[in-house]
């Protein structure tokens, strides 16, 4: 997912288990460690989380931080 620094971040979007939940999803950045969100819909999540991406590297701005940049390898494993 793209911002409008120019960066690019892997989103997982996991169904919400909870019967009481039926229809959210969560969301979480796994390159931004504690940027979680969630929605009802895959549409009402993605743009939370892409919020929760702004606001998490608006925050390191304010700290003078770099951003993160992703370096995730993504596999699949048969069993």
């Amino acid at each position: 997912m793209a911002n409008e620094r120019g960066l690019t971040y892997t989103v997982i979007l996991i169904p919400e288990t909870d019967a009481d939940f039926k229809g959210y999803f969560n969301a979480s950045v796994p390159a931004l460690p504690g940027c979680f969100s969630y929605g009802l819909g895959r549409s009402a999540a993605l743009k939370n989380i892409t919020e929760a991406i702004a606001l998490y590297l608006e925050d390191l701005e304010t700290e003078g931080l770099p951003a993160p940049i992703e370096e995730l390898e993504q596999l699949q494993v048969a069993l």
